[in-house]
C-alpha cells in the first residue's frame, strides 16, 4: 500500500494484519479522488473506520488541512499513527481510537463539521444506515459538504434511506457519494 498522489506520493504504508482486512485498492483510491477532485484542497476531512488510514493520509497529501482519523482498534491507532509519521503528516492529524457512532456525537458536542467525510465499515457491518443518520442529524457535516462510503455492492439496502448523489462500482466494491439532506 503506498500513497499515490500529493506531498507524500511513493510513501508506503503498513496494513492492518488479519483475514478480516480489506484495505481500499488503489485502483478504488485513485478513482474516488478524482472524482473528489479540487474539493479535497484545505477541507476537513473525516476518515471513519479509518483502519490503516491510508484514505485520510492520502486525503492530506493531496491538499485537506486537516483529517480526524477514527477506529475502534488500539492495534489500528498506533498503525495509523506509524503510517503518518512516515509520511510526514503527522501535525494535521487528530486520532480518536472509539466507536464511529459514539464519536460522531464527541464531535457533535464539539461543533465540528467536516467538510468530507469517508466511512469504510467492515463489508459485513449492517449498522451503516445509522452511523449515516447520525452523521447528518448530529450536523457533522458542512451543509455543502459531501459523505462517502465505501461498501460491499451487495449491501446496498440502507442507500435508499438516503439522498444518494453517485455511485461507482469497481468489482465487489462500491462507492456511494450523499450529499446532506436539507436538515433545518
Amino acid at each position: 500500500m503506498r500513497v499515490i498522489a500529493g506531498t507524500a506520493k511513493g510513501a508506503r504504508l503498513k496494513a492492518p494484519k488479519g483475514i478480516a482486512v480489506r484495505p481500499t485498492s488503489d485502483r478504488v483510491k485513485e478513482a474516488l479522488f478524482s472524482i473528489l477532485g479540487i474539493r479535497i484542497n484545505d477541507s476537513l476531512f473525516l476518515d471513519l473506520y479509518a483502519g490503516s488510514g491510508a484514505i485520510g493520509i492520502e486525503s492530506l497529501s493531496r491538499g485537506a488541512r486537516a483529517c480526524v482519523f477514527v477506529d475502534h482498534k488500539k492495534e489500528n491507532i498506533s498503525l495509523i499513527k506509524e503510517n503518518l509519521s512516515k509520511s510526514r503528516l503527522t501535525e494535521k492529524a487528530r486520532l480518536i481510537p472509539n466507536d464511529a457512532e459514539k464519536t460522531v456525537f464527541k464531535l457533535a458536542r464539539e461543533k465540528f463539521k467536516a467538510d468530507l467525510v469517508y466511512l469504510d465499515p467492515p463489508y459485513a457491518c449492517k449498522n451503516i444506515a445509522p452511523v449515516v443518520q447520525s452523521i447528518f442529524s448530529y450536523k457533522v457535516i458542512d451543509i455543502n459538504g459531501l459523505l462517502v462510503v465505501e461498501h460491499n455492492t451487495k449491501n446496498r439496502q440502507w442507500t435508499e434511506e438516503f439522498p444518494v448523489t453517485r455511485e461507482k462500482r469497481y468489482g465487489d466494491t462500491c462507492l456511494t457519494f450523499i450529499a446532506p439532506p436539507d436538515i433545518t
